[in-house]
């Protein structure tokens, strides 16, 4: 039997997401080795349903990285001391020596090398199967593994890897390539960034010949890391390492495909006809969202809605005033309006409580089971923040503000201004959703928003698991 390659820092592969005996489990229905499953174009298909299946495990985008762990680093939720146990009150204390913070940490990290492996492992056989595949396939199937071999690679980076100004040329996180149980050199800040790359450009140029939905023109293909999914990535990436021009240039490409709209009033607002069918997702401004198939029972455990949780996490209705600026024009943001709900008289966001356009009656099962990965929205902030200008950049962020239906910003607006404005509108958009800690990590933010004391530099870097560390030398030398 070939086993699958093992998680850095992990020996025991028993220890996994994954069984000794098989390669990837396909849920629901099919359990395959790696022989069996790569021996037909079904097989490689499988197993890329495989990678996207771990991203939403709770591990990853379906709890942790979306709106849980990540989230309460960001201070989005408040700590209720009456609750015992207080859900998530280590990480919102940023107690990175707690068990709570490093059972979170280790599990991320165990995870998202397992999902490394698997991509690396399709990676691979694409070369070493290349028979078996169609052309269109190949593209399709190599290409996205790229993609989100970079994209896991990249989150990692930014938990566990020092700021890019300050630490490009430290040590920060292995990028794992081969399939293969070694430990490895951990990469630098900067060079995780051109690994990244990398594997970025060689899927896009897989990609845009053969994606659907570039090709022909459909607007489908927003769960899986398309061609656009990968342009928006790189612009992201891009931001992150300081290039600019190029971060601009990406996004660019993303908007002016016009495959993504902003949600109208009427669709954020809608009641439906004896369902709660409000698109609370925004699902048409997803460039890439990842389908977490069980994220009901998280949502329930998590936030108060029709009474179904114990706990919730959220904030003071004083802080949600404050967040969305009540006071000073923000009664009308879409966000606020639609978004931030009440159960019981307690105030609670309902992103996650997305609804399909099933005709059943049955409530519960009308969830549409969606995390955003990276949204439209991002690409008009990276374009407003590369601006050559203030008076440029305001108009790419007040296409956004239009569109929450809030008020223009002056194209007098000074650079400051601007920078202050973009920082309110991730805060925004981006609330319970997993990506502001990494805003605020990349503009060195001296205070979180809702934090009563400044950050020091060293608590935007999430500690490498002690299981990584004694199983790698390399990062001692």
């Amino acid at each position: 039997m070939k086993r699958t390659t093992l998680i850095i820092g992990i020996v025991a592969i028993c220890a996994t997401s994954f069984s000794c005996k098989k390669f990837l489990d396909v849920t629901p229905k099919t359990s395959l080795s790696e022989e069996q499953l790569f021996t037909s174009e079904t097989g490689f298909q499988q197993a890329l349903s495989g990678v996207y299946g771990q991203l939403a495990s709770n591990n990853l985008y379906g709890n942790n990285l979306s709106m849980g762990f990540v989230s309460a680093l960001a201070q989005n939720y408040a700590t209720i001391a009456t609750e015992s146990p207080v859900l998530l009150q280590q990480t919102q204390l940023l107690n990175y020596t707690s068990t709570e913070v490093t059972g979170y940490t280790n599990n991320i990290w165990s995870s998202s090398y397992t999902a490394i492996a698997a991509a690396n492992k399709i990676i691979s056989h694409t070369e070493t199967g290349r028979s078996m595949l169609s052309n269109n396939s190949y593209a399709l199937l190599r290409g996205e593994a790229l993609a989100l071999r970079a994209f896991i690679h990249f989150d990692l980076l930014r938990m566990f890897g020092p700021e890019y100004t300050a630490g490009a040329n430290l040590k920060a996180i292995p990028y794992k390539k081969d399939v293969n149980e070694n430990a490895i050199m951990p990469a630098t800040t900067a060079d995780v960034v051109k690994f990244a790359l990398a594997d970025l450009k060689e899927a896009e140029s897989l990609l845009l010949p053969v994606d659907p939905i570039v090709t022909s023109g459909l607007r489908t293909r927003r769960n899986k890391l398309n061609y656009y999914g990968v342009k928006a990535l790189e612009a992201r990436i891009r931001l992150y390492s300081g290039d600019n021009i190029g971060a601009a240039a990406a996004a660019t490409v993303v908007i002016n495909s016009a495959k993504y709209n902003f949600i109208t009033q009427a669709e954020a607002s809608n009641v439906g006809s004896g369902i709660v069918a409000r698109d609370r997702l925004y699902f048409n401004e997803q460039v890439f969202m990842i389908r977490v198939r069980d994220i009901l029972t998280t949502v329930q455990s998590y936030f108060r809605f029709r009474g179904t949780a114990d706990q919730t996490l959220t904030r003071p209705e004083s802080d949600f005033s404050t967040l969305y600026e009540t006071k000073s024009g923000g009664v009308s943001d879409i966000r606020w309006a639609y978004r931030i709900e009440r159960d019981a008289g307690v105030l609670f966001p309902s992103k996650f409580w997305q609804t399909s356009n099933s005709t059943t009656t049955i409530t519960d099962n009308l969830l549409d089971q969606y995390v955003p990965g990276i949204r439209l929205s991002e690409m008009y902030y990276i374009l407003a923040e590369t601006a050559s200008t203030p008076a440029t950049g305001v108009d790419y962020l007040n296409t956004v503000r239009l569109n929450r239906g809030i008020s223009n910003l002056p194209n007098t607006i000074t650079a400051d201004a601007l920078k202050a404005e973009i920082t309110k509108e991730y805060q925004k958009e981006f609330y319970a959703e997993g990506q502001l800690f990494f805003y605020y990590k990349r503009i060195k933010a001296l205070r979180m928003q809702f934090r009563r004391i400044n950050m020091a530099p060293e608590q935007y870097v999430l500690p490498i698991p002690d299981s990584e560390l004694q199983f790698n030398p390399n990062y001692a030398n």
